[in-house]
């Protein structure tokens, strides 16, 4: 199947300085990519060349299988772009808005039922009669939603739709790009809440200076994080204090932190050498409960798989 996005090495360069260099990565339909890295790392500069609006040194971007370069217009028709932030316009009431770029859109006829539909999707049935330069930033970002589906895009790249956002309104916001999904659409989301990110993603793309530090999907990522690092969580009725006190004297133990009741330790060598050290802690008669992988989030992939340089 022909992926809904695909960046093939893009780069781009403002004079001396590299934006984006010579990155490459897939959103298939039906799946969350979840685009990640700090301020500067070429996040923004990507989205805008996946939507057309610049075009790269090098490289290229296939929407649905069509060129951004050779095909703009074929590639425009499969996208839906939602920028950081819009320009509302006064005077005009989110109805208003809604059908004016159902017009631009030329949707026809039948572009009142698909306004209609999408006011209920987004939850705007309330605000039709509002200003749109009125609306909190909450309802904003879901009229910029709503103008983003009008035309059914296969793709939506959507570029720090959290930013700002009260956290009911994140909750809502994640439910929305969860069903999105569910409807067989791809998603490109950047965002520096990691933790919603998170929940919401199948994959991530983590970017940092302008390259890509780590990209799959997110449980395949932190397998292989835990397999290089060899850290494990351990628990025991004698306290995360003992329990410290004992891994230190241990062989093959490179650090340890307490967290939630009880030690993450890491330690050097394989399994073998993890049998070990819980064989050791169990002829110390300590009360050994629980033995398991470190658990990772997004934001501890994020930590781990980046320098945090700044460009």
């Amino acid at each position: 199947m022909i992926p809904a996005l695909e960046v093939q090495q893009l780069s781009r360069s403002f004079g001396s300085f590299t934006a984006v260099n010579h990155i490459s990565f897939q959103v298939k339909a039906g799946e969350v990519c979840g685009f990640i890295g700090p301020n500067g790392a070429g996040k923004t500069t990507s989205m805008r060349i996946i939507a057309t609006l610049d075009l790269p040194d090098q490289g290229d971007v296939l929407l649905g299988g069509h060129s951004v370069l050779e095909e703009p217009r074929r590639a425009r028709r499969r996208l839906g772009f939602m920028p950081d932030a819009y320009g509302a316009y006064t005077h005009t009431t989110v109805a208003d808005y809604l059908d004016f770029f159902s017009r631009a859109y030329k949707l026809g006829a039948g572009r009142q039922s698909t306004i209609d539909r999408l006011v209920e999707f987004t939850g705007l049935e309330d605000m039709l009669h509002k200003q749109t330069d009125a609306l909190s930033k909450g309802m904003k970002q879901r009229v910029c939603l709503a103008r983003t589906l009008l035309s059914d895009p296969e793709l939506l790249v959507l570029d720090e739709p959290a930013a700002g956002l009260d956290p009911r309104a994140r909750i809502e916001l994640r439910e929305l790009v969860k069903a999105l999904a569910s409807m067989g659409k791809a998603v490109l989301i950047s965002s520096h809440i990691l933790s919603e990110l998170g929940e919401m993603c199948d994959s991530v793309v983590i970017i940092e200076a302008g390259t890509i530090k780590a990209s799959g999907k997110l449980g395949e990522i932190t397998e292989g994080l835990r397999k290089s690092t060899h850290s494990i969580f351990l628990r025991a009725l004698c306290g995360a204090e003992v329990l410290e006190r004992a891994l230190l004297e241990l062989p093959g133990v490179e650090s340890l932190h307490q967290d939630r009741g009880g030690v993450v330790v890491r330690f050097a060598g394989g399994e073998s050498q993890l049998a070990q050290l819980v064989e050791s802690l169990v002829q110390n008669k300590l009360g050994l409960l629980e033995v398991a992988p470190e658990s990772m989030d997004l934001e501890d992939v994020f930590l781990s798989v980046t320098d945090g340089k700044l460009q």
